[in-house]
């Protein structure tokens, strides 16, 4: 069996245990069940377009920042 993946999720430490190095990115979106359409991603300090996140393979230790947005206003 693989190894679980960890990777640097905002600033901490993270193991995903069903996922292993490489993963998709958006296998780590679904892990964390996120709204792909309300989050920003930068892997490694490079934002990624949304439309690569399939493509993206995240391997071991890479450093992920995820932003959530959030509506307001009057």
């Amino acid at each position: 069996m693989a190894s679980p993946l960890t990777i640097q999720l905002n600033g901490q430490p993270r193991t995903f245990t069903d996922l292993s190095s490489p993963s998709a990115l958006s296998s780590i979106v679904q892990a964390l069940d996120l709204k792909g359409d309300r989050i920003a991603v930068e892997l490694n300090g490079q934002i990624l377009p949304r439309g690569s996140w399939n493509q993206v393979r995240i391997t071991e230790n890479d450093r992920l920042e995820i932003v959530h947005f959030v509506g307001g206003g009057r």
